[in-house]
């Protein structure tokens, strides 16, 4: 591999770390541009949650730095994805390489209409926001932890866009406001990044090089994107990420 590759690596990394933490979908850039450099579907989807793993510990420091932590909580909402991500990861492992390249592009496409429609933001500041999860009643709480559960089968199974789910979880359904929603995002899906990842170590379905440089840049770009403000540039993100989009699923389906 050329070097002029590891700085795209790296470059990609960086982006897709910032916006996974603004808003989520960063890994619908990473995982189709490492199929594209020639690595299989799976070791692909493996490598790409080292990267996942990595940023999300900028992040979350990211966060703490600013006085924005609840690791008690965090970790309570993070059990049912580790358990979802091992389910999901065993799942990855057992679809054909082409087989989850046609999937991927059909996930892909979901995604980018979910940022473009972006029922979140739509959503936000029409209901009063909690700050944290001990203000919900059981019943909400209940359904937060059975949807991060699937969440989680989601995310061991492609990791791309699994912050949407997560934002869907805890913002709409359990009605905390942004800055904690995604100070917990981060943190369920390093978690659940880093016992998936577990799962393709096991088989052998890592890509070492190419994984570090890629957290690398993963790692810059969360820890930045922890920093921003969310509402900066996020309309120049959305127009370039639909457009590597667009690139990239034309790429896995032809």
């Amino acid at each position: 591999m050329e070097i002029c590759q590891f700085f795209v690596v790296f470059a990609v990394g960086a982006i897709a770390g910032f916006v996974n933490v603004l808003a989520g979908g960063g890994s619908i850039l990473t995982l189709p541009m490492l199929i594209f450099l020639g690595l299989p579907p799976a070791v692909a989807n493996g490598t790409n949650r080292l990267a996942v793993a990595v940023q999300s510990i900028f992040a979350v420091a990211g966060f703490r730095s600013k006085g924005i932590s609840d690791f008690k909580s965090s970790l309570i909402l993070s059990c049912p994805a580790l358990l979802g991500g091992l389910i999901g990861a065993q799942l990855a492992l057992a679809v054909p390489d082409q087989v989850f390249k046609k999937v991927l592009a059909v996930i892909i496409i979901f995604i980018l209409g979910f940022i473009l429609w972006d029922p979140v933001r739509k959503k936000h500041g029409t209901i009063h926001r909690e700050e944290d999860i001990s203000h919900l009643s059981v019943g909400r709480r209940t359904a937060i932890m059975f949807f991060l559960f699937f969440a989680g089968i989601y995310g061991g199974f492609v990791q791309a866009g699994v912050g949407f789910l997560i934002i869907m979880a805890l913002n709409i359904i359990g009605g905390l406001n942004l800055v904690k929603t995604n100070s917990h995002k981060v943190f369920i899906a390093g978690i659940n990044a880093l016992f998936s990842l577990l799962v393709f170590v096991i088989h052998d379905k890592i890509s070492w090089v190419l994984g570090l440089v890629l957290a690398a840049g993963n790692g810059l770009g969360g820890w930045t994107g922890s920093h921003f403000a969310v509402s900066k540039g996020e309309r120049f993100i959305r127009i370039v990420l639909t457009l590597c989009v667009i690139a990239m699923v034309l790429k896995l389906l032809i």
